[in-house]
């Protein structure tokens, strides 16, 4: 009983009062809900306020052994219970000295991957693939380039209304995370792609959503990213599609193209410049055509100009340069 009374509390109560998105209060209640029933399937179950330190690590390892959970997976659960027992601590409901989160060890961080993103030809072959033959594939085809060429996320896009999209300004209005709403500019061609839906799709009113499913109503957040990483398979893509690998794509693109670091996170919507500090990286082909630019061909073509039949004396068979 203490455990559903906590539980709620924390969820219905904190979690609401610091604005989280429902998405992000429906991932803290299914974290604490599963440590839960970890905790009560034991020989002995243990309500909230007796659990120690030593449950918590068993719990952890319990999770990289037998359910394959990485680092992060396993540094968000510490997270999420360090929060909840803050604030049954903070509403009166537990002693400081009975949370087993005091002291806790900290959890070494995992090392931070770059970004998989597609290159230029792979989107092309992507943008191809949704058939303009129905309206199913025409959204399709506009979804894709709303993701490429703006970078939402994936919850951003699910909840888009009729009324914040502005064709004729080419702006969409969208509430990110901590509800907090941004207008991101996007470019003729996705215009082009949003209106041939809209002309397909019909009118609506102006809090209808955007995107609809075949039964009329909005289109899912789990029914777009089935979406694109559908069409993915079917582009024959080797990397594997998803909304987010869209998001990626689009700031690379862009920082590439020689927008600035601060531009890239107003259009993502980052809060800190560190979060768009990770599309700082290099390929491969950039490599290449970073060491093409070097000056080394160019000014040792103009010394050769400058003095021609004239060897120097490094080029000078056996000489050997002055002490100085």
């Amino acid at each position: 009983m203490m455990w559903s009374y906590w539980i709620s509390l924390y969820v219905r109560t904190h979690c609401v009062a610091r604005g989280l998105s429902p998405q992000t209060i429906a991932a803290y209640e299914a974290v604490l809900r599963q440590f839960r029933a970890w905790i009560e399937q034991r020989s002995e179950p243990l309500p909230p306020d007796q659990v120690t330190p030593r449950d918590v690590l068993e719990y952890l390892e319990h999770l990289r052994r037998d359910r394959d959970n990485g680092a992060s997976s396993v540094n968000r659960t510490v997270a999420v219970l360090r929060n909840f027992y803050r604030a049954i601590i903070a509403m009166g409901h537990l002693e400081p000295r009975g949370n087993p989160l005091a002291g806790f060890p900290k959890i070494k961080a995992p090392a931070r991957k770059l970004p998989v993103v597609l290159e230029e030809d792979e989107v092309a072959r992507l943008m191809a693939t949704p058939r303009a033959t129905t309206i199913i594939g025409v959204r399709d085809r506009a979804i894709l380039a709303l993701f490429y060429g703006t970078g939402i996320r994936v919850s951003e896009c699910a909840s888009l209304r009729e009324d914040r999209v502005d064709l004729r300004a080419r702006t969409i209005t969208v509430r990110g995370k901590g509800g907090d709403e941004r207008t991101v500019p996007f470019s003729d061609e996705v215009a082009v792609r949003l209106r041939e839906y809209v002309q397909v799709r019909g009118a609506q009113l102006p809090a209808a959503p955007f995107f609809r499913a075949r039964s009329g109503r909005a289109l899912a957040r789990g029914s777009i990213y089935e979406r694109v990483r559908t069409i993915g398979r079917r582009a024959h893509l080797s990397k594997r599609l998803s909304p987010h690998r869209l998001r990626h794509t689009c700031a690379t693109h862009l920082l590439r193209t020689g927008a600035k670091l601060e531009e890239i996170r107003e259009i993502l919507g980052h809060r800190m410049i560190t979060s768009t500090q990770i599309y700082i990286h290099v390929t491969a082909k950039d490599l290449r055509a970073a060491a093409e630019r070097h000056p080394i061909s160019r000014l040792l073509g103009t010394i050769e100009h400058l003095l021609p039949n004239v060897q120097l004396p490094f080029q000078r068979p056996g000489a050997r340069c002055a002490a100085g």
